[in-house]
Parts: structure tokens; sequence; C-alpha cells
């Protein structure tokens, strides 16, 4: 039985479009401050109505800011997180579920540990690592005392040091992003809830463990993967302090970097036209994302029947 509660159902839509009106106000600001020149948006109170500047804004934000290369970065990067965290993370589900091995519970128990560990506390550890792979096996290196077989090699005195470094490439930007607990966990509790005839029917079968993995649970997780691909492409777009440390060369500067550069500073003319209409160039991929995975994210949200 449904019972009609027109006050309530009031209520609730004077909040739906309070809360819309919250949320896109600041969206709809920045459309607008991207179609003025700079005279109308110096004002303040900015004035309220589209102007026609915007294409001439878009091309200076565009040239200003290099956003092509920038942009192109940002698809690298939040393209190899994406794939990167959803592989990873399925198949360590998958091996925690379907695996028997000693020490899984405690392998899962570590693994979701790190959710309560704030980015500021792995921030450092993971740059130091960035900045030379190869840094943990110099201790090992000397102690062995390879230095001098190599110095030997070579004909004369030489001190080597082992580096690899990911600073300013593709690979820093993404891999120390890969691993995710979150993920993991959410593909666990989805494997769980697989019938476990499944398994014993594709054992039956002659099936081997990645047969089963790539014939039967990656079709199921479809829905899952398809939200996940949004929720964690969105993340890997909006990453600011991770690039920010990890490049210095401006040909791998990300988008959100370099629209930070384009905000006026105190001593700057203040081009906020400029600034808000890279804004909405930068904000554009990930909600095409979002908007074309729609269907997608909200199924894999809310689908219960397995």
């Amino acid at each position: 039985m449904v019972e009609k509660t027109p006050i309530l159902d009031t209520l609730t839509y004077v909040f739906l479009m309070l809360g819309i009106g919250i949320v896109c106000f600041p969206i709809l600001y920045a459309i607008i401050a991207a179609t003025l020149p700079l005279d109308q948006v110096s004002r303040v109170p900015m004035p309220m109505i589209p102007g026609n500047q915007f294409w001439v804004n878009i091309q200076a934000a565009w040239a200003r800011g290099n956003l092509g290369t920038q942009l192109f970065n940002s698809f690298i990067m939040a393209g190899g997180i994406t794939a990167g965290k959803i592989v990873v993370s399925m198949l360590g589900a998958y091996s925690i579920v379907y695996f028997d091995y000693r020490f899984r519970t405690v392998a899962f128990v570590t693994v979701f540990c790190t959710l309560m560990l704030p980015v500021e506390v792995r921030i450092l550890p993971t740059y130091e690592m960035a900045s030379n792979l190869l840094g943990p096996v110099q201790p090992l290196w000397n102690f062995l005392h390879l230095n001098a077989l190599a110095s030997w090699i070579a004909g004369h005195h030489v001190k080597v040091t082992l580096e690899l470094s990911l600073l300013d490439s593709y690979a820093g930007l993404i891999l120390p992003l890969v691993a995710s607990a979150t993920c993991t966990f959410l593909f666990r509790q989805f494997f769980l809830t697989i019938p476990e005839e499944l398994c014993e029917a594709a054992k039956m079968d002659g099936a081997s463990a990645m047969t089963f993995f790539r014939k039967i649970l990656l079709p199921l997780s479809k829905t899952n993967i398809a939200a996940l691909v949004v929720i964690e492409f969105v993340y890997g777009w909006n990453q600011y302090l991770w690039p920010l440390l990890i490049t210095t060369n401006p040909k791998m500067t990300t988008a959100v970097i370099g629209l930070q550069n384009l905000i006026p500073q105190a001593d700057d003319l203040p081009e906020w036209n400029v600034a808000m209409a890279a804004a909405l160039i930068v904000m554009l991929p990930p909600v095409l994302v979002v908007l074309f995975m729609q269907r997608w994210f909200v199924k894999g949200l809310v689908e219960r029947d397995k």
C-alpha cells in the first residue's frame, strides 16, 4: 500500500531543488564568467547575463594553458589508473575468494587496513620509492661488494649507484596510484555472492583458474566494472597533489595542474574569464564520461540479482 503524503512530497521536491541549485550555481557562474569580457568579469558583483566572448576566452585559455598537451597527459593518467585499479583489484579479489592458501585472511585485512592511512601519510614514502625504484636494493648492493666487481669489469674505479626514476613519466603518474583497497573490497564482496556451483561446474568441465576468471567472472562483473570505471576515471582525472610532486617537466603536466597555473595570482591581471573558460574545458571530459556511462553506473550500484 502506497500512502499519499502531498506535504512530505512537496518538502522533498523543495529540498531536492535546493540541493540542485547549490550544486549547479557554481557551474552556472563559471559558464557566465567564461562568456564575459575582462572589464565585465572584474565588476563586483559580476553581471549574471551571458556575454558574447565565450569562444574568444576558450581560445585564449587553450593557448595560454597549453591545454592540448595537458589534456592528453590527463587522459593517459586517468585511463591508466582506471585500467590498473580494476585489473589489480579483480585479480586480488579473485585470489582472496577462490584460492585457499595460508594467511589469506591476513592478506585481505592488510589490504583493507590501508584505507585507514590518509594520503598525507603515504605520499612521502611513495615519492621516495618513485624517485628511485632501486633504492631499497642499494644497501644489499653495497653489502655484497658488487661495486668492486662493477669497477673491475669497467676497468677503472667507479662508484656504481643503482637508480631507476619514475619522475616525469607516465609510469610515475600511474603506477603508484594503481593499488586500491576499495575496489578490491567491492570485487571481493561481489565474488562472494556468486554461487559456488559455478566454480565446481567449471572445474568439472576442465576449465583452468584463469579460464573460469575470464569466461565466467569477468562477464558477470561488467556492471560493477562500469560503475568503477566512472568512479576511478574521475578520481584519476582530478588528481592534483601527486602530479604536482612527480612532474617538473612542463610537457608532463596534467590539466588540473595547468588550470591552477591559469588562476590569477596576487600581482597578476585578474583574467577570471579565461580561467573559468579553462575550468570548463578541464571539467568537460569527466562530465562526458559520467553522462556516457550513467546507465551502467547506476545499474552497477543498484543491481542485486546475481
